[in-house]
C-alpha cells in the first residue's frame, strides 16, 4: 500500500483500510471528511512524530516498571551455623542461606550465627547483634558483637561501625558495640588499622582501643597494661589532661606503643613530655630529633615507631586506601 493514500487518498488503496472506512463511516456525519483532516495534519505531521516518539518512549518506560527487580547480588557471605532465632534480610534465617549485598542480619538476646566467605573469612555475630552485608569485602557493625577470622589478603576486609573503621591487616579480632555506638575492638592476632576522618590506631596482637562516635578511636593499649595507664587514658580521653602524668609515669617499655599514638594527639604543650617519656623507655636511632618528633614530622614518627621492634611503617602504612 502507498502510504499516500493515508493521507490524502492519492495512492493505492489497501483492501484492509478501504474495509475499515466503510465500518466508520457511520461515525464521521457531521465531522469534516478523511482527506479534509488529513490535509489539515499533513503540516503539523513532524510533531506527531515527536508525539509518537515520546509515547512510545513512556511506554517501554512503564513496561520496564512491570518487570520483576532482579535480586540483589550475592554478597559472597552464607550461614554456615546458627543458634536460636535470627534473622536474615527480614527472613528466618537458616544453615546454608546465601547472605545478599544489602541485607541486615540480626540475633536475639538468647541467639548467634556464623557466615563464612571461602575468599574472605569467617564472622561470628553474638547476641544482640545487628550487621549490614555491604559486601564480600565490607560489613557495617551497628551495636552487638562480631568476631572476625580473616584469611583474605591484608588491607582486603573491612567494618564499618558508628564510631570507626576497622581495616584488616590480617588477623583475628573481637568488636563491640553498644546501642551508643561506643564500643571496644580487642586484637587476638595480626594486625588491625582503626580509622576515622584524619584519627587513626594501629593495634596489634594483644592490644586493645575504645572507640567513641564523633571521636574515633582512641588510644590503643595492651590488655595487660598498668591499671593506672588504663585508667588514666579513659580520664585523659574523657578530657581530663591531669591524667597525663599518671600514664606517662605507669608506662613500661612496651608500653611505647601508646605513647606513640599519644605523641601523635598531645597538645603542642604536652608534646615534649611525652616524647622525652618515651625516649627514655624506646632506644631510639640517632636520626630522631627532639624537635622533629614534637612538629611531628613523618620520618621522624616512622623512626620512632619502628625502634617499637613491632611492624614495619613501610608495611603498615599501605593499608591507607580509598574505601
Amino acid at each position: 500500500m502507498n502510504d499516500d493514500y493515508l493521507w490524502d487518498r492519492s495512492g493505492a488503496p489497501d483492501a484492509e483500510i478501504e474495509r475499515l472506512e466503510r465500518v466508520l463511516a457511520p461515525l464521521r456525519a457531521g465531522r469534516p471528511s478523511l482527506a479534509a483532516a488529513a490535509a489539515q495534519a499533513r503540516p503539523v505531521r513532524p510533531q506527531l512524530r515527536w508525539l509518537a516518539a515520546a509515547a512510545a518512549v513512556i511506554l517501554a518506560a512503564l513496561a520496564l516498571l512491570r518487570l520483576p527487580a532482579p535480586d540483589a547480588a550475592a554478597s559472597a557471605w552464607q550461614v554456615e551455623s546458627l543458634s536460636g532465632t535470627a534473622r536474615v534480610g527480614g527472613r528466618s534465617a537458616s544453615v546454608d542461606m546465601a547472605v545478599r549485598a544489602g541485607q541486615t542480619l540480626r540475633t536475639g538476646a538468647d541467639s548467634g550465627l556464623t557466615m563464612e566467605a571461602n575468599e574472605v573469612g569467617s564472622v561470628d555475630l553474638g547476641p544482640d547483634s545487628e550487621l549490614r552485608a555491604s559486601s564480600a569485602n565490607r560489613l557495617l557493625l551497628r551495636r552487638g558483637t562480631l568476631h572476625a577470622f580473616i584469611w583474605a589478603p591484608p588491607r582486603q576486609f573491612v567494618v564499618d561501625t558508628p564510631a570507626a573503621r576497622a581495616v584488616d591487616l590480617g588477623c583475628e579480632y573481637t568488636m563491640t558495640v553498644n546501642a551508643a555506638g561506643e564500643g571496644l575492638l580487642r586484637v587476638q592476632y595480626g594486625w588491625v588499622a582503626f580509622q576515622y576522618a584524619d584519627r587513626e590506631s594501629f593495634i596489634p596482637e594483644g592490644a586493645q582501643c575504645v572507640m567513641r562516635p564523633r571521636s574515633g578511636p582512641g588510644i590503643p593499649y595492651y590488655e595487660d597494661a598498668p591499671a593506672a595507664l588504663r585508667e588514666g587514658l579513659s580520664r585523659l580521653e574523657s578530657g581530663d589532661e591531669a591524667a597525663l602524668s599518671e600514664i606517662l609515669a605507669a608506662a613500661r617499655p612496651r608500653d611505647g606503643l601508646t605513647l606513640w599514638h599519644l605523641l601523635t594527639r598531645a597538645a603542642p604543650a604536652d608534646r615534649g613530655r611525652v616524647f622525652d617519656r618515651f625516649a627514655q623507655l624506646v632506644k631510639l636511632p640517632p636520626e630522631v630529633t627532639r624537635e622533629g618528633a614534637l612538629k611531628k614530622q613523618a620520618r621522624a614518627l616512622d623512626l620512632c615507631w619502628d625502634a617499637l621492634d613491632l611492624e614495619n611503617t613501610d608495611w603498615w602504612r599501605g593499608w591507607e586506601r580509598r574505601w
